[in-house]
C-alpha cells in the first residue's frame, strides 16, 4: 500500500519531501499533508498566496463547521506551521498560528477483573493476543501493530519497540505469561515477518480492526466504560503505579518524552483515592437525614395504642 502523501503534487508533495528529509514517520507525513490539502481546498488559491487572515478563517471553519476535536485541530496547526516555516517560508510570523486548548481529562482505566473479562470475551485468537500484548507491555496500538518476530527477545525477556512515537526505540519487559501466549499464537498463525500481519504478510495489521474488536469485546463483557486499545495502555501504567513501581521508570517504559505526561496517572491510582475520606463520615450520626426520619417514625404512636 502506497502512503497517501506520495499521491500529492506541487507544494504539498515538496512538504512531504521536506518531512522525509527530517526523518518524520510516514503516519505523521500522511496526517500533515492531509491537513495541508484540506487547507488548499478551503483556500481556493495557490498556497504561497495565503495570508494570516486565511489561516484564521480556516481555523474557525475547523471549529464551527467541521467540529474537529482539539487533537485534530492542533495537528492541522502543526501542519500549517511546518508548511509556512519550512516548505513555503512566509514574511509573517508562523508562530502566531494558535493551538487549541487541550481538554484536561483523566484517563479511563480498567481494573484487573474488567481486563480479564475483556480478554475472555475476545474469541478471535489474533485479536486476543494483540490485546494481551497491549496490556502486558503498555504499548500504543501502532507500536504493537509494527512488532516483528525479531523484536521478541525470549532470552533476555524483552520486547524491542522500534516504531515508538517520534521514531524512538525502547525496550520493555516481556511477561512470561505473554511469551507463553505469543508462542501459542505463533503455532497457530506462523507469521513470517510482522507479529500481527495485515491482509498481506508484508503489512502490519490495521489499527481500525483492533479498535472494532475492542469495542465489541467490551460490549460482550458488559463494560459500560468507553474502551479503546489505548485504555489498556492506561491500565498498564496505573497497575504498575499501584504495584509500587516508581513513576520515572513507568515514564521510560511508556516512552513518554515528557515526565509530566506520566504524572496524570497519579490522579487515578486506587491507593491514592482510597486513602481520602469523605467529610460525610466525620459527621455525628444524629446529623444524618436518615437518622432524623427514622427517629420521628419510630416515636410516632401506633393508632391502635392511642
Amino acid at each position: 500500500m502506497t502512503p497517501s502523501h506520495r499521491l500529492h503534487t506541487g507544494p504539498i508533495k515538496r512538504m512531504a519531501e521536506d518531512m522525509t528529509i527530517r526523518h518524520l514517520a510516514d503516519a505523521t507525513i500522511d496526517r500533515y499533508t492531509y491537513h495541508a490539502a484540506q487547507f488548499a481546498r478551503f483556500l481556493g488559491k495557490p498556497l504561497p498566496r495565503a495570508t494570516p487572515e486565511d489561516v484564521r478563517s480556516f481555523q474557525l471553519d475547523m471549529i464551527e463547521n467541521r467540529k474537529l476535536g482539539w487533537s485534530s485541530f492542533n495537528q492541522a496547526v502543526c501542519a500549517l506551521r511546518f508548511l509556512y516555516r519550512v516548505t513555503i517560508p512566509k514574511p509573517w510570523p508562523v508562530t502566531m498560528i494558535p493551538f487549541g486548548k487541550r481538554a484536561k481529562k483523566l484517563p479511563t482505566v480498567l481494573c484487573r477483573e474488567e481486563v480479564e473479562a475483556l480478554l475472555r470475551c475476545t474469541p478471535n485468537l489474533k485479536h486476543q493476543t494483540f490485546l494481551l500484548t497491549l496490556y502486558a507491555a503498555g504499548l500504543r496500538v501502532s507500536e504493537a501493530a509494527s512488532l516483528q518476530i525479531p523484536d521478541i527477545d525470549s532470552r533476555r525477556m524483552q520486547l524491542r519497540i522500534n516504531h515508538g512515537k517520534g521514531n524512538k526505540t525502547r525496550l520493555v519487559p516481556l511477561s512470561p505469561r505473554l511469551l507463553e501466549a505469543l508462542r501459542a499464537y505463533w503455532v497457530e498463525y506462523r507469521p513470517p515477518q510482522f507479529l500481527f500481519p495485515g491482509k498481506t504478510p508484508d503489512r502490519p495489521y490495521a489499527t481500525t480492526s483492533i479498535q472494532k474488536a475492542v469495542k465489541q469485546a467490551a460490549a460482550r463483557a458488559g463494560i459500560a466504560k468507553r474502551v479503546t486499545p489505548h485504555v489498556l495502555r492506561h491500565s498498564y501504567a496505573t497497575g504498575l503505579l499501584e504495584a509500587g513501581v516508581d513513576i520515572l521508570t513507568i515514564s521510560r517504559l511508556l516512552g513518554h518524552s515528557s515526565f509530566a505526561t506520566t504524572m496524570v496517572y497519579l490522579h487515578v491510582r486506587r491507593p491514592h483515592l482510597d486513602s481520602v475520606p469523605s467529610p460525610l463520615d466525620w459527621l455525628p450520626v444524629r446529623q444524618l437525614p436518615g437518622w432524623q426520619q427514622e427517629r420521628s417514625t419510630g416515636n410516632r404512636k401506633h393508632p391502635d395504642r392511642a
